[in-house]
């Protein structure tokens, strides 16, 4: 199913849930003394909403940054393949013509067989490792016969680094991203609490009450739904795709 048609599921779900649970509270719940509660409760909610608040702010501008992150590295990558491949070009024999191979080989491997993976959390398998070792190693043996030749296999071999240093971010990051257990667990709960407490307040007519409880818990649900979407980069509402390999490749073929 489309990721906003369930998103919609989902908020007006949360919402009629709401206005439900407020309902019934105000048909059949204790009415004494609701709009006493009112400047207590609105002090407990005060406090209560605004860490909530905080919590989802921070968890949504971190797993923001990660999807950035995540498609910057991507476009640093490829690009650092595709820049190693033209200073071996250079290099003497058949050097150039290996590398730009191997090139093409390691960026098909990351687009084919281990973005699948990253999207379902599966394990990558250790291909692309092997086939940049074997891009480190074919520089590391071409003879460079002067100056010129020499700065070409340096920009090579430091392309190649640049090219490990953000395939290990890809891989530590594709680990390590997304929310914990303890997080949706204050997520939740918090979300939970929130929704629950206008219900102690007094004074309003039924339908305004309706409409303020359901449009909170539609918004925090709103709110939940997209950090369950954004938690993995690869798959989701985020969807990073491997563009930067498959015009890598088309570069380099």
């Amino acid at each position: 199913m489309n990721v906003y048609v369930t998103g919609v599921f989902w908020v007006v779900g949360a919402a009629i849930a709401a206005a439900v649970i407020g309902y019934l509270v105000r048909r059949f719940g204790w009415d004494e003394g609701r709009r006493d509660n009112n400047d207590a409760a609105g002090q407990v909610f005060t406090i209560v909403g605004g860490l909530h608040a905080v919590l989802v702010a921070f968890v949504l501008i971190s797993l923001f940054d990660a999807v950035t992150s995540t498609r910057e590295g991507s476009y640093t990558e490829a690009e650092g393949l595709v820049a190693a491949t033209w200073s071996a070009q250079a290099l003497p024999g058949d050097t150039g013509e290996q590398v730009r191979h191997l090139a093409i080989a390691y960026a098909t491997t990351v687009s084919k067989q281990e973005w699948p993976r990253l999207i379902d959390d599966g394990p990558i398998p250790d291909t692309g490792w092997t086939q940049l070792d074997q891009m480190r190693r074919v520089v590391a043996n071409a003879q460079a016969s002067d100056d010129w030749t020499n700065d070409r296999k340096k920009d090579a071999a430091a392309q190649l680094w640049q090219v490990y240093q953000a395939r290990q971010t890809r891989l530590t990051g594709a680990e390590t991203d997304g929310v914990g257990s303890v997080m949706w667990f204050a997520l939740i709960l918090g979300s939970v609490i929130s929704i629950l407490l206008p219900n102690l307040f007094g004074g309003t007519r039924m339908a305004a009450h309706l409409v303020i409880v359901s449009t909170l818990a539609g918004t925090i649900v709103l709110l939940l739904y997209a950090i369950y979407q954004l938690q993995n980069p690869y798959a989701g509402g985020a969807n990073v795709h491997p563009d930067a390999f498959t015009s890598a490749i088309s570069r380099l073929g």
